[in-house]
């Protein structure tokens, strides 16, 4: 970012990092980075817990890129809340299984906290089950 240029605030960085979606599963993550704090802690929780640090964000984007499991995904925004530092989005993932050929439409929401224009904490709950339904897994 160019020196005294206004950083986007929290609102602006977490619809940037959702709408990089596509380009995050083919495998382009250089410019999502860019919106991680290097010091970020992902409240990942269940049995993987907090992972902290770009390169376990990182890590995390290259494994859901090559994985291949899905494809055709998309992510709309349909709700933001903005307080402070923190952003909320609550969101439809739509997307096909790769093995199956079958569709899933499913809710989700996250948090983020932002500080200087770049995520410094995250939280995230998606409907598993429902996807699992729609899948039939």
């Amino acid at each position: 970012m160019p020196q005294g240029a206004e950083r986007p605030g929290p609102g602006e960085v977490h619809r940037r990092t959702v709408e990089s979606y596509p380009q995050i599963l083919q495998g382009r993550l250089d410019g999502a980075l860019e919106l991680i704090d290097p010091e970020v802690v992902d409240h990942r929780g269940g049995t993987q817990g907090d992972h902290r640090g770009r390169d376990a964000w990182r890590h995390k984007w290259e494994q859901i890129s090559a994985d291949g499991t899905f494809h055709d995904v998309s992510v709309t925004i349909e709700q933001n809340i903005v307080s402070g530092d923190t952003s909320v989005n609550r969101y439809t993932v739509r997307g096909t299984h790769t093995g199956s050929g079958r569709r899933y439409e499913v809710l989700s929401m996250d948090m983020v906290r932002v500080r200087d224009g770049r995520i410094v904490e995250h939280w995230a709950l998606l409907d598993v089950d429902a996807m699992r339904d729609q899948l039939g897994v």
